[in-house]
């Protein structure tokens, strides 16, 4: 036999020996690739629990008991703190004073009915008749009116 050929023989042996241990090491270390991890539930959820957090309160106000600034910052701010849709903006002495020079009566007769964008009672037809003249008292006051409003019963 030739060198050339022993070498050969030593190389095709050593690799027949080698690439079995080979395959089994690849076999084992791809073996745990599929594997799923355990995972704690209560680890997660505590993780990608929001930044903040908003709960809505529901508060039930008897119909008649409500103030004209309560009335003022949960119906009619809305548009008259931006001007919005043509309203007068609350404060604004000049936007109001033809509205003022009209009487309380009729500031009353308007809010109740609606005028221009403004719906009946401002949208919130849960209104009575006295809260309405309690928040156009207040509403007119800001803009430097001097208009008595109606005492809540209690």
């Amino acid at each position: 036999m030739s060198v050339h050929r022993r070498a050969h023989n030593a190389n095709s042996r050593t690799t027949r020996f080698t690439l079995p241990i080979f395959a089994v090491a690849a076999a084992a270390l791809l073996a745990g690739c599929g594997k799923q991890n355990s995972v704690d539930p209560e680890l997660t959820a505590s993780l990608i629990q929001p930044v903040a957090k908003v709960e809505l309160k529901v508060e039930k106000v008897a119909a008649g008991s409500r103030t004209g600034e309560q009335i003022y910052k949960n119906v009619c701010g809305s548009c008259h703190e931006s001007g919005a849709l043509g309203s007068p903006k609350a404060g604004d002495a000049a936007a109001w004073g033809p509205r003022l020079a009209q009487g309380f009566d009729a500031l009353v007769k308007s809010a109740i009915a609606g005028k221009n964008s403004m719906p009946a009672r401002g949208g919130a037809s849960d209104l009575t008749d006295t809260e309405v003249k309690r928040a156009v008292a207040f509403l007119a006051n800001k803009a430097g009116a001097n208009f008595t409003e109606p005492p809540v019963e209690k």
